[in-house]
């Protein structure tokens, strides 16, 4: 395909964002900076966009790569480099990849719109969850907003080459978030095929990338990280006695966040000393001991740490309007907050709330737990889901392996 003139480019660019609906003061600010990079090409006697000549231009203009060597890109700095990246993504995929923005309707087209509707509604009969469901109806906007771009307001029209195109966008995300973009995708096509808003089955003609997670080596805390996070929790305050109960639901029990999010005082059956509650993501019912430390934690935030609010939730945040915690949320904020302050490296591995259920599972396999067992508290439905675990323990003799060179020697 023929490269356009860097100004028709622009000129091009700035009318997308038009239709997307930014705000002229925000098209105002975007255009202070691409002058500057015509004005900049035009020096090296360049024509048209290219990726060096954007980092060219940053670098001599705003120094931004002399800031990251001086303690990484401050947010001024990351906005450069995206105004820029914008221009070369806009050239290769005639659309603007645009961030997520959970409470904006990206959708304007009232086909797709009604569309997306009736896809939730699809969701929502499969019986997938309402996090699932919520994840598909993203993914599907997106790729109907990218239809917009091309040109296409009629799903008859749409191609394998164009979806091939879309999944180009994807280029630099991770593994696993092309692996869950694919499926969300594929279900959207199933969709639109029951529907009869296409004849050809695309869902079936989507790249085949499974979703391996045995091969997946779950993030671990060691004991003395652990202490150390628990040390740093302030059990002084309201904050910290809620914190402190859901990080030991997480680590001691093996919750996962979503079934924390949705607990309810009633789930706790005080006198047999059990919490049994509907988990979210299987449906089903799950029993589980009340251990002395878990219920001491729960029973101190519900004296004395939790605002006075009528909601049936146990947890709820602690600032103006005091409601529970948003479905879907992961609460990474708050873990990673109680990291800083116990100066645990948040790079070596991912290190969420998720992070503490992989930890109980695998201090449970070192102890001899069978897997049936572990994936009865876990909760998994299939013990398939739990064998990940063994990974972990493969992992550890890997470390603890000999070499050639310390092993015993044979005559």
């Amino acid at each position: 395909m023929q490269k356009k003139l860097l100004t028709e480019l622009i000129h091009d660019l700035e009318q997308e964002m038009l239709r997307l609906g930014y705000s002229i003061h925000s098209i105002y600010h975007y255009r202070r900076h691409w002058r500057t990079l015509l004005q900049f090409a035009k020096e090296r006697g360049e024509l048209f966009y290219s990726e060096q000549l954007g980092i060219d231009c940053i670098e001599k203009h705003f120094n931004v790569f002399e800031n990251d060597d001086n303690g990484g890109l401050s947010e001024r700095n990351a906005r450069e480099l995206r105004i820029m990246r914008m221009i070369g993504d806009f050239q290769l995929h005639h659309t603007i990849l645009r961030p997520f923005c959970k409470n904006k309707n990206i959708l304007t087209n009232p086909t797709f719109y009604a569309l997306r509707n009736q896809f939730q509604s699809y969701c929502e009969d499969k019986g997938l969850s309402k996090v699932t469901t919520d994840k598909c109806i993203q993914k599907s906007a997106r790729f109907m907003d990218y239809l917009v771009s091309q040109n296409i307001t009629n799903c008859k029209e749409i191609s394998l080459p164009l979806i091939h195109a879309y999944i180009k966008t994807w280029a630099g995300y991770a593994y696993t978030t092309i692996e869950y973009n694919i499926y969300c995708i594929r279900t959207f096509f199933r969709f639109l095929l029951d529907a009869g808003e296409v004849q050809t089955d695309f869902a079936a003609k989507m790249p085949k990338i499974q979703i391996r997670k045995q091969t997946r080596i779950p993030s671990v805390w060691t004991k003395d990280e652990l202490q150390k996070l628990i040390a740093a929790i302030d059990r002084g305050s309201p904050t910290g006695k809620r914190d402190y109960a859901i990080i030991l639901l997480a680590c001691c029990l093996g919750m996962r966040v979503s079934d924390i999010i949705n607990l309810k005082k009633e789930d706790f059956h005080w006198e047999d000393k059990k919490l049994i509650f509907i988990q979210s993501k299987t449906k089903t019912s799950l029993s589980l001991p009340l251990t002395p430390e878990v219920g001491w934690a729960v029973i101190e935030y519900l004296q004395h740490g939790r605002p006075n609010v009528d909601s049936p939730y146990l947890f709820v945040r602690h600032y103006a309007p005091f409601v529970p915690f948003p479905e879907g949320s992961n609460l990474y904020y708050l873990i990673k907050r109680h990291m800083e302050l116990a100066h645990l490296s948040p790079l070596k591995k991912k290190r969420g709330l998720h992070s503490l259920r992989h930890t109980m599972a695998s201090m449970l396999l070192e102890k001899e737990t069978p897997l049936s067992t572990i994936s009865d508290i876990l909760g998994h439905i299939d013990t398939n889901s739990t064998a990940v675990y063994l990974k972990v323990g493969m992992q550890k003799l890997k470390e603890c392996a000999l070499t050639f060179e310390e092993g015993p020697h044979h005559d």
